[in-house]
């Protein structure tokens, strides 16, 4: 059952931290470019790669497949774990590797091969993460399948599977035919398009080596990925919060060696690396009986990441994939258990979320580097109650708030273009303070040959309600000649595209009728406010005023 008390905690009626302008002006400027508008926010990924061909995954990596004029990756953890293909809490297998009894490879990629077809057919595309280790090549390789619970410690989980290989060759070997398997099924060019990151978060208990070993692991790896098809993309280290010292450490250590080290493959100087990833988290908790995001913490360890890349000159026009980024660290870690994660089901996610898609994206052009991805670690849980407090997309093939923020930035397109708030803290505060002394109301904007899209919201990181503020936007740089345009005006707020809301109306159903179910799907898809309609253009500019209430987030999409 949903425990009740943890829906409230999001709801409870406590003050805003601070006034709230009445009013607010948003000035676009569609004639003033500052760049092209790339869609970093198409990544996706998760602990569990066997929901991926269930019925509710298919369902949620067709629908994310269509977000985005540009292609959608896909990163998921045990893609080389042995097992039988039965999914549990951060645990899925493939037994792409086992050995005979004369100690000889077979290989198997019919699970994997699923996978990425499931990928592929839908029009999505992997990040190939590539782990963790067989049973028949780990050092350790008992214990190997964990048997973890939200209830459980952590820690738990890293069994025989987060070891070294005992044949560094056996394994290269194992990375080369999968390399070598993929182009012969899908093709060069196809991929040539992927990306090949080595491991998860190898600083932490995800690697039971030393840093010396995940060196050499990955010498091997690019190695082979590289002989198998030379122009594929191969990096890593995908290490946690930058942030940290012990994090940073591993980053820093990582890069010298691909730079500077001796490569244990070749015996020459450095290693192949044509991009560069790692994590970044928030912290959420629960202060007087509230939920409060940790947008700064997790805006500070993405600066991290960029501020260190950028220290080497010789790496600073790399992509780089912030290849898990979210509020906090444990998607399968529910909120019955945690109460600060009981934001997951609410528009407090969403709004989090293009807060934090705003500003690492300003960061990147702050530090100079190159920003390919940010990476939601957020998936669906098959055959979990209905919205049960994990951080997912969709539950049971209901979409969740969250995922129309992602919609929203997917109908942006052309290029980034001058927005300026008299409500927005700006990015300075942010990064100091969060989002606490007083909501921030921002927005971003793109402007291509026939279309303004602008995004608004009104964010805080404390869960508590507060009046609507009235936005008035003026978007200017449209064409001359133009007399008018149509407006559409996409919502998320307690009422629109909120399937959540919707549920709990319902009285919260587990087991919801045919006619429920299909209230429930409209109902979690991207829903416009008011019918579209034509609007004036009078000497290259629109006026509009609309009211946008706590946590809700607007697109305004003209077009003509």
């Amino acid at each position: 059952m949903i425990n009740k008390k943890l829906i409230c905690l999001v709801l409870l009626p406590f003050l805003a931290a601070a006034q709230v302008p009445q009013k607010v002006r948003v000035r676009v400027d569609a004639g003033a470019p500052s760049g092209p508008w790339v869609p970093v926010f198409r990544y996706f990924g998760y602990d569990e790669p066997n929901y991926t061909y269930m019925p509710y995954g298919k369902k949620l990596v067709g629908e994310l497949a269509a977000i985005s004029f540009a292609p959608v990756y896909f990163r998921t953890h045990n893609l080389l774990v042995t097992g039988d293909g039965t999914p549990a809490l951060k645990w899925g297998s493939t037994n792409a590797y086992t050995e005979d009894a004369s100690g000889n490879p077979v290989y198997d990629w019919s699970i994997v091969d699923k996978i990425f077809d499931t990928y592929l057919q839908a029009g999505a595309k992997p990040l190939v993460e590539i782990g963790f280790m067989p049973k028949a090549l780990s050092v350790k390789p008992e214990p190997y399948q964990h048997s973890w619970a939200p209830d459980k410690q952590y820690n738990q989980i890293f069994t025989g599977w987060a070891y070294p290989p005992k044949d560094y060759g056996k394994w290269a070997e194992l990375v080369y035919q999968w390399v070598r398997h993929s182009v012969e099924r899908y093709g060069r060019q196809e991929v040539e398009s992927w990306w090949w990151e080595l491991w998860n978060e190898p600083d932490i208990g995800y690697w039971q080596g030393l840093p010396e070993e995940y060196n050499k692991l990955y010498d091997y790896t690019a190695d082979a990925v590289k002989r198998a098809l030379p122009s594929a993309r191969v990096g890593g280290p995908s290490t946690t919060n930058p942030g940290s010292p012990k994090a940073a450490a591993f980053l820093r250590q990582f890069l010298e060696h691909c730079l500077n080290g001796s490569n244990a493959v070749t015996g020459k100087i450095g290693a192949p690396l044509d991009f560069i990833s790692f994590h970044a988290k928030g912290s959420p908790q629960v202060v007087s009986g509230r939920i409060q995001m940790g947008t700064a913490v997790e805006l500070r360890h993405v600066d991290a990441g960029y501020q260190i890349v950028a220290s080497y000159p010789a790496l600073k026009n790399l992509p780089i994939i912030v290849s898990e980024w979210d509020p906090e660290g444990c998607a399968a870690c529910s909120a019955r258990i945690y109460p600060q994660n009981a934001y997951r089901n609410t528009t407090l996610y969403p709004s989090n979320t293009a807060v934090l898609l705003k500003h690492s994206i300003d960061l990147a052009e702050r530090r100079g580097v190159n920003l390919e991805g940010l990476l939601t670690w957020a998936f669906e849980f098959e055959g979990q109650p209905y919205f049960d407090g994990f951080r997912t997309l969709a539950t049971n093939g209901i979409d969740k708030p969250v995922l129309n923020i992602f919609r929203m930035a997917g109908l942006m397109q052309g290029n980034r273009v001058r927005l300026a708030s008299d409500g927005a803290l700006g990015l300075e505060e942010i990064l100091g303070n969060g989002v606490r002394r007083q909501a921030d109301i921002d927005g971003m904007a793109t402007a291509s040959d026939r279309q303004v899209a602008v995004m608004v919201w009104n964010y805080h990181d404390d869960a508590s309600p507060a009046p609507p503020v009235q936005v008035q936007t003026e978007i200017s740089g449209i064409p001359v000649g133009l007399t008018r345009v149509l407006i559409e005006h996409f919502r998320i707020d307690e009422r629109h595209s909120n399937a959540f809301t919707v549920w709990k109306e319902m009285g919260s159903p587990q087991d919801p009728s045919p006619e429920q179910y299909a209230r429930l799907e409209a109902a979690g898809r991207l829903e416009l406010l008011e019918s579209p309609r034509w609007v004036p253009v009078a000497k290259g500019t629109v006026w509009l005023e609309f009211s946008l209430p706590r946590h809700g987030i607007s697109l305004l999409r003209l077009t003509w």
